[in-house]
């Protein structure tokens, strides 16, 4: 396992290496992949039983990103967890390459194709429903934009969810205030969530989307026998880099030369400073 100041020090070097397959391939998500980038780091290095061993596994845990155009922040962790090599990312959104701008299940470790927004939740709701009637104890997670929300499907899915009793299954919503065209208040607003999910059914949480222990201590197990599990993760687009946070137009850009400079300098300072306090 894991201490919180390795997972810190992942999640920087995760950040870093974000920004450099950005840079590299000229296209990507930037925002919504620093600031989902925490959640994804938990799941994966502390809470999710799947591997590259046991992908084909029955009884491996399910995790869809139904925001799927931050997939710059999978594809860094996957790469991480050893289901390929990192320098296959070198063909990042190339011509024939299956790292494109979204999920797709060409690429090892990926679970399902997403991008066409509203979709996670309801195919995780189906995974939820496939583990009952299989009489199998595996979880499904799925990752949702808060901007995401304003797709009806997602509401369809949390009745169902709800209706069934699916506490097998948890949702995370990257609720980082923001969307291709602005606020999330001001293009659709949504709020509040806590208490429309819970009308819902659902039992639910608000943490601090960059918060290690916060995440782990909710993601760790069900938040209720009987109900599906709504973790509505408070974050930062652009997380980890001063002048892209909170900054509507790094939802989807790349660096310039100068830009990509600071960006990474800003990211090395912070791991620099990490690992000198704890020698």
């Amino acid at each position: 396992m894991y201490t919180n100041e390795q997972l810190t020090l992942k999640s920087l070097q995760y950040r870093h290496n974000i920004l450099r397959w950005i840079k590299s391939a000229g296209a990507g998500h930037t925002g919504g992949s620093l600031s989902c980038i925490d959640i994804l780091n938990v799941l994966y290095n502390r809470i999710l039983n799947v591997s590259p061993d046991t992908f084909t596994s029955p009884d491996r845990d399910r995790f869809v990103q139904s925001k799927g155009h931050s997939v710059e922040a999978l594809f860094v962790v996957l790469a991480d967890q050893g289901f390929y090599d990192e320098k296959e990312l070198e063909s990042l959104c190339a011509y024939q390459s299956h790292f494109v701008g979204h999920p797709t299940r060409k690429v090892p470790g990926v679970e399902q194709n997403t991008g066409a927004l509203g979709h996670g939740l309801p195919i995780a709701t189906g995974m939820a429903i496939g583990a009952r009637k299989d009489n199998r104890n595996f979880r499904v997670f799925t990752l949702l934009g808060d901007g995401e929300m304003a797709e009806g499907s997602n509401w369809e899915a949390a009745m169902a969810a709800s209706h069934y009793q699916l506490d097998n299954l948890t949702a995370i919503i990257d609720c980082n205030s923001l969307q291709i065209s602005g606020r999330t208040s001001e293009v659709m607003n949504n709020e509040p969530l806590a208490e429309k999910f819970a009308a819902f059914g659902w039992a639910v949480s608000t943490v601090d989307g960059h918060n290690l222990t916060q995440l782990s201590a909710a993601l760790a197990a069900p938040l209720q026998a009987g109900k599906p599990s709504m973790i509505i993760a408070k974050t930062i687009k652009g997380k980890g880099v001063s002048f892209m946070e909170d900054i509507p137009k790094w939802h989807h850009g790349v660096p310039s030369d100068e830009e990509q400079i600071m960006a990474l300098k800003e990211i090395e300072t912070a791991i620099a400073k990490l690992t000198e306090g704890s020698l």
